[in-house]
């Protein structure tokens, strides 16, 4: 017995990187649903050419990544296959990995979801392709979240509704979590999945893209309060408390020199933390400057979400490529 599997693949404006991303699906006789969020650069009809089934979402209503998964799965209906893998339109495939991932699930009943290794494909290009390289390094067994490429059991899915589309940032994360709480085991196989191209360059586009990630630490974290707990945490008292010390140090200097060493501390911290991790000495150094440093914008990306939430304006997408 093999498993059915059909591909739900999310875009907008990746030009070459969907082309590639398509091509690496090529011969497998798979399914493949793309999705596009309002692309302008005919990713549509790349899309088309290369045979994939293409769903265009309703501009009228805000794009999320979540929205965008939804509606592939959707589009599968009403001849569902056994288990869906989600890629993101910047990403490749690694040959083998589909097999991998149906084997595992077929293997275990219990399992929900299956992922695996995700790399940069240039991550010498800049420190920001670097960090991502970095982020996506995770042990392999029984995790409790991963990132947006995954194989997920279909019954899985549908037992659990999907993702929740008002979420912006981390909805990867938040449908793990209601995974996991109906029981379901989440799985990373030692394995190559997929090659990233990040294809940042410039502070700007790191910047939003820490924001993003601190809107999502705060609505996933809003939704599981136990979620995030740590890295909320974290942004709290070095993105804002510590700096309205340093503020208050200008009046009493031990305090300011108090609140030098504690940023001090962290960033050396982090830096060994990354050499521990195998990286080389001068990365890490470099590498911590960001991480220390995307406490900033993370702090924003939350108090933006805050304000939203307050308003009850819509969670729109904070875009940084």
């Amino acid at each position: 017995m093999t498993l059915r599997i059909a591909v739900v693949l999310i875009g907008r404006n990746e030009g070459a990187r969907l082309v590639a991303s398509l091509a690496s699906l090529n011969g497998q006789g798979l399914r493949v649903v793309y999705v596009d969020s309002g692309s302008t650069d005919g990713s549509v009809a790349a899309a088309r050419a290369a045979g994939a089934e293409v769903v265009e979402l309703d501009t009228s209503t805000p794009f999320t990544a979540a929205r965008a998964r939804n509606a592939g799965f959707a589009a599968l209906a009403p001849h569902w296959p056994d288990a869906v893998q989600f890629i993101d339109g910047d990403c490749i495939v690694v040959p083998d990995w589909i097999d991998r991932a149906a084997a595992a699930l077929m293997a275990d009943d219990g399992i929900g979801l299956v992922t695996g290794w995700r790399s940069e494909i240039h991550p010498e290009a800049s420190v920001y392709n670097a960090l991502c390289d970095h982020e996506w390094h995770r042990p392999a067994g029984e995790i409790t979240a991963c990132g947006g490429d995954m194989m997920v059991r279909v019954a899985a899915y549908q037992e659990v509704g999907g993702f929740d589309g008002s979420i912006i940032a981390a909805e990867d994360d938040e449908l793990c979590q209601r995974l996991r709480k109906a029981g379901w085991r989440l799985i990373r196989l030692p394995h190559p999945m997929t090659r990233h191209d990040a294809a940042m360059r410039t502070f700007g586009q790191w910047w939003r893209r820490a924001v993003r990630t601190g809107h999502g630490f705060a609505q996933v974290g809003d939704m599981h309060p136990g979620y995030f707990a740590r890295e909320r945490a974290r942004v709290w008292v070095y993105g804002l408390v510590l700096p309205l010390l340093a503020f208050a140090g200008l009046f009493w200097f031990p305090l300011l020199v108090a609140v030098v060493a504690a940023y001090a501390m962290s960033y050396v911290k982090t830096a060994q933390g990354l050499r521990k991790s195998g990286m080389a000495t001068r990365a890490a150094l470099h590498q911590a400057v960001f991480l220390s440093l995307s406490k900033f914008p993370n702090l924003i990306g939350m108090l933006t979400y805050r304000l939203r939430k307050r308003r009850g304006a819509a969670m729109r997408i904070i875009e940084y490529k």
